[in-house]
C-alpha cells in the first residue's frame, strides 16, 4: 500500500463528512503519518455541498489542498456529489460511494431532475467505483447517523493502517453512548471492502 495519498471526502451538509475526515486524520496520525487537512463547508447548513481534503505521507506533507486530477481515494457520501467532483479524479482513483440519494432543493421542488447516471459518468472514465449502501447498514445497526462510520470502515481497507487504530480513535474521540454502534458500523464497512 502507498505510504502517501490524497483522500477527498465529499457530500452534503449533515452527513458527518467532517467527523469522518477527522477520524481518518487521527488514525493516520496515530500510525505515524504526517497529515494536512482542509475543509470547505459551502452551504452545509442548507444541504449544500461539503468537502474535506486530507493528504498524508510517511515523510512530510506541505499543503492540505488536493490538486485536480490527483485524488487517490474519494469517499462520496451521496451519489451526485461523487460525480460533481469528477475533475479531481484520475483513472487510478477509487471512489467509495454511498448509494444514498439526497435530493437538492431544486430537485425536491420539481424545478430540476436528479441525474440518473451519476456513477456511470465515473466508470465511463475508467474510474473504479465501489458502491456501499451505508445508510441501509447503519439503519440495520439501529442508528442511521452511523452511516459515515460505515463509509470510514470501507475506506480503511485501502489505507496503510490496521483496523485497530480506527477502533482506538472511535473509543477516544466519540462519546461513550455511541461508541458501540460506531464500532459495529466501522467493522461492517471494513468487511465490505476486505
Amino acid at each position: 500500500m502507498s505510504q502517501s495519498g490524497n483522500i477527498h471526502f465529499v457530500g452534503v451538509g449533515g452527513q458527518g463528512i467532517l467527523l469522518a475526515s477527522e477520524m481518518t486524520a487521527y488514525a493516520l496520525l496515530a500510525a505515524g503519518f504526517d497529515i494536512k487537512k482542509s475543509e470547505v463547508h459551502g452551504m452545509a447548513q442548507r444541504g449544500g455541498s461539503v468537502e474535506a481534503h486530507l493528504r498524508y505521507a510517511s515523510d512530510k506533507v506541505y499543503s492540505p489542498l488536493i490538486e485536480p486530477g490527483t485524488v487517490d481515494i474519494q469517499l462520496a457520501f451521496e451519489t451526485m456529489e461523487a460525480a460533481r467532483y469528477l475533475p479531481y479524479l484520475n483513472q487510478r482513483s477509487k471512489v467509495i460511494v454511498n448509494t444514498q440519494r439526497i435530493m437538492p432543493p431544486a430537485v425536491a421542488t420539481g424545478k430540476m431532475r436528479y441525474p440518473e447516471n451519476c456513477l456511470e459518468a465515473l466508470t465511463a472514465k475508467g474510474i473504479e467505483v465501489i458502491p456501499v449502501d451505508a445508510y441501509a447498514i447503519a439503519k440495520e445497526l439501529g442508528n442511521i447517523k452511523a452511516a459515515n462510520v460505515v463509509l470510514v470502515g470501507a475506506l480503511s481497507s485501502f489505507l496503510p493502517l490496521e483496523g485497530e487504530i480506527f477502533q482506538e480513535v472511535i473509543q477516544a474521540r466519540l462519546p461513550a453512548k455511541i461508541q458501540a454502534v460506531n464500532l459495529e458500523a466501522f467493522a461492517a464497512g471494513r468487511r465490505l471492502t476486505r
